[in-house]
């Protein structure tokens, strides 16, 4: 009965939020108790996620530490703030002494500084308290910041009946054991173990004799994305981390991974759409104003660069008043195929595909533009010359559209490679940069294209 319960999917609905209210509203400590205990942490975390801050207070002292932990990882990060500015320092360390140390350093992290060393003074576990201020000197970019303490470690010189006996009592503080890593007398890392390994080896063996030295790790000082690009390559669920001694320090598992790619995805989409900062749908009207503001900024200056080049070609409007009304088509088009290249590009770097010199993908980038461009330009020279009847001004817009489509397609090529080599996310390059930076390209060559060939 208990496993069919496990596989039924959570839902979260506005009565089951009313339910918890209201047990919360009358005190039914017992009946509060026996329907969150039927719910997996993430999922009570969902549901405090919806409750005032005194009532989301109200479940985290009903429930035990180990609990209420695990479900303090999952909530809202501005909601729990809130709930840790109302836990007394006492009350933090009891629930950060139930996490693993990467989670545990995570949750002191986000408090403030004063705040942070009254918490760690009041962790009882000499050890944890140790391994959490370890992780704490690490800078949030690399892979120390990402580690946990947490690992199944024997060494080289035991026997493999010995190893059991002895990591039996490891594997009690790890939540899960993906791999059983191998050092030396110097504690320095020199390969793995799988449980498969131990299992089916003689017990009087050495370690030495079975282990495997083609270990995949990484640097303490690595950084997050280069860690995540190892582990996606190599499919591992968990990586150890070494120091420059080679000295095993930890581990990275791919839950952490995973909460790493999705904060650079939230962070790509937010560039990409012109956002500046980190910012969420509830932040305030001021901090919107100013992730939004630079780039809305960056756009009025592309319109009014615009205005000025289509000024200057007031006698080539008055002469050819066509030429007007299919500027907002040029600009579009100019816009939509930098995105599109740059888009592509940034995938590239971002799954460590793009290879080659940058003169090999521009020129790949240009005969793909002037193919679609043509294509599109030939319908386009059909359509002007059927509604206007003048074969050279059909012309001369078709040929000012592949133009503008090949230079929109190298410069949304090769400002994001440009980027990426300056250290710069080229995450910028898919947003209104690029396109305001193609509006302004295209209706210049648009129109000087177009006086070429119409003598003007």
């Amino acid at each position: 009965m208990s496993e069919e319960k496990e596989n039924i999917q959570f839902e979260l609905t506005k009565e089951l939020v009313n339910h918890v209210e209201q047990l919360i509203k009358v005190n039914n400590d017992k009946a509060l108790q026996k329907l969150l205990n039927g719910f997996h942490y993430a999922d009570i975390a969902e549901i405090l996620d919806e409750l005032n801050l005194g009532e989301a207070m109200y479940v985290i002292k009903l429930l035990d530490s180990e609990t209420t932990a695990d479900i303090l990882m999952e909530l809202d990060e501005d909601n729990r703030e809130k709930v840790l500015k109302n836990l007394s320092a006492k009350e933090i360390a009891e629930e950060v002494e139930e996490l693993d140390t990467d989670d545990a350093a995570d949750i002191i992290a986000e408090l403030p500084e004063e705040r942070q060393e009254e918490v760690i003074s009041q962790i009882e576990d000499e050890a944890h308290k140790s391994e959490i201020q370890e992780l704490l000197t690490y800078d949030e970019a690399t892979a120390g910041s990402l580690m946990a303490k947490e690992l199944v470690k024997v060494y080289e010189t035991w026997t493999v009946a010995g190893c059991m006996r002895r990591i039996r009592g490891q594997a009690k503080e790890v939540t899960r054991v993906h791999s059983i890593y191998v050092v030396n007398k110097e504690e320095k890392l020199i390969g793995r173990l799988s449980l498969k390994d131990l299992i089916v080896a003689k017990s009087d063996q050495k370690i030495s004799d079975i282990v495997k030295v083609n270990v995949d790790y990484v640097n303490v000082q690595d950084d997050v994305e280069d860690v995540a690009k190892v582990m996606a390559k190599y499919d591992l669920e968990a990586i150890p981390v070494v120091d420059d001694n080679q000295t095993l320090l930890g581990r990275i598992t791919i839950d952490d991974i995973v909460d790493v790619l999705k904060e650079e995805a939230e962070k790509d989409y937010q560039l990409a759409a012109g956002i500046t900062q980190d910012v969420e749908a509830d932040d305030s009207i001021l901090q919107l104003t100013k992730a939004r503001l630079p780039w809305l900024f960056l756009g009025l200056i592309g319109g009014v660069g615009a205005f000025l080049i289509m000024e200057g070609f007031h006698d080539t409007f008055s002469k050819y008043a066509v030429l007007f009304f299919f500027t907002p088509l040029i600009a579009a088009m100019a816009g939509n195929v930098g995105v599109q290249s740059s888009a592509i590009i940034v995938q590239g770097l971002a799954n460590d595909e793009v290879k080659g010199s940058v003169n090999s993908r521009l020129i790949k980038e240009m005969l793909l533009a002037a193919l679609n461009g043509v294509l599109l330009a030939v319908f386009l020279f059909l359509f002007v010359w059927a509604i206007k009847g003048e074969i050279n001004t059909a012309f001369a817009i078709s040929v000012s559209l592949v133009a503008v489509i090949i230079v929109a397609g190298l410069v949304g090529t090769f400002v994001p490679l440009f980027l990426d080599k300056r250290g710069i996310d080229p995450a910028i390059a898919t947003g209104p940069f690029i396109t305001t930076s193609n509006d302004i390209f295209g209706i210049l060559i648009y129109f000087w294209i177009a006086k070429m060939i119409l003598g003007i």
